[in-house]
């Protein structure tokens, strides 16, 4: 039985486990965030941001994921990063040179803030200039860069943001609605105000950044106006597919940061990204300085996070 171990972001991790919904599992090894069994392969998730794969099929299913270091995985062949997820199992051929409609989010890791959605539309003709003026994964370029991209970009494309504020958030996510299915929805209505914005042009292609399997992308849809199948792609490490998911990561983070800048600012300090032991810290001491009431409107109360930082707060108050 081979096995493939990859060194990924929570962000990520979390993309993961919503991807692999259908297929968790209750018994976890310590120290991990997630474990799941596909009818062939073992997955699992640990805090250190190790993913293990175990299985006959490991290689291929890590290989959706992107590539092992040669520190991190076992003594097999190198993954190849996946390039397909549409029903008929690939993308079209040429699609990061079609005008494209793409759309990713951010926020779905970090405690404190908003899951912020975007869905741009790139032109072909666009292209040449979104690469000269630096677009890529927003990942791989630090607030200062992509603040100074997404002010450029939001004049030259079509897009649309949606922002799930944490209040409403909490209150969906408490009434049993999974982050897996508000993501869906978000991209859904990202993307048919887009489709509006834009009419009557009409994109090549749709590629969605896949955060979950796409026959449970559409199940969530239900009930709802979705968008059309025809031409809908789907698949992980989207943003270097195509520039038009690139673009949409660079303005929802900007989106994010912005409204990180007003939380911090009603708050009376800066408040951090991500969901490490210093957000724990930052939200007892909003606790402390403003009461546990205003706690729904600044963070993902379900994360572990919050637990931690009532402890912090019985200690100091102790």
């Amino acid at each position: 039985m081979g096995n493939i171990v990859l060194k990924r972001k929570l962000n990520e991790i979390t993309k993961m486990k919503d991807y692999y919904s259908t297929y968790l599992i209750d018994k976890t090894p310590p120290g991990s965030l997630f474990a799941a069994k596909t009818p062939s392969c073992m997955i699992t998730a640990y805090k250190s941001g190790k993913v293990l794969f175990q299985g006959n099929d490991c290689e291929k299913e890590a290989g959706k994921w992107g590539e092992a270091s040669q520190k991190e995985s076992a003594p097999v062949k190198k993954t190849v990063p996946a390039k397909s997820s549409s029903a008929k199992g690939k993308l079209p051929a040429g699609i990061g040179l079609m005008s494209a409609i793409g759309s990713d989010e951010v926020g779905t890791g970090d405690f404190f803030g908003p899951i912020t959605v975007v869905a741009a539309y790139v032109k072909k003709e666009d292209i040449p200039l979104l690469k000269e003026l630096g677009v890529r994964d927003s990942k791989d370029l630090n607030d200062e860069k992509i603040i100074k991209i997404a002010k450029v970009i939001k004049d030259v494309i079509p897009f649309s943001l949606l922002t799930l504020k944490n209040d409403k958030y909490n209150k969906l996510q408490q009434s049993g609605t999974s982050q897996g299915k508000m993501k869906a929805l978000l991209h859904n209505q990202a993307i048919l105000h887009l489709l509006e914005k834009i009419s009557p042009a009409k994109p090549e292609a749709i590629l969605i950044d896949q955060f979950v399997q796409e026959s449970t992308y559409y199940q969530h849809l239900k009930g709802q106006k979705a968008i059309a199948s025809e031409n809908v792609y789907f698949s992980t490490k989207a943003e270097g597919i195509h520039l038009a998911v690139a673009a949409a990561s660079i303005l929802a983070r900007y989106a994010f940061v912005q409204y990180m800048d007003k939380l911090s600012a009603a708050a009376g300090f800066t408040i951090p990204k991500g969901a490490g032991s210093q957000v724990d810290e930052a939200a007892a001491k909003l606790i402390l300085n403003k009461g546990q009431d205003v706690l729904p409107g600044y963070v993902k109360l379900h994360f572990a996070n919050t637990e931690k930082a009532m402890n912090l707060v019985k200690k100091k108050r102790g």
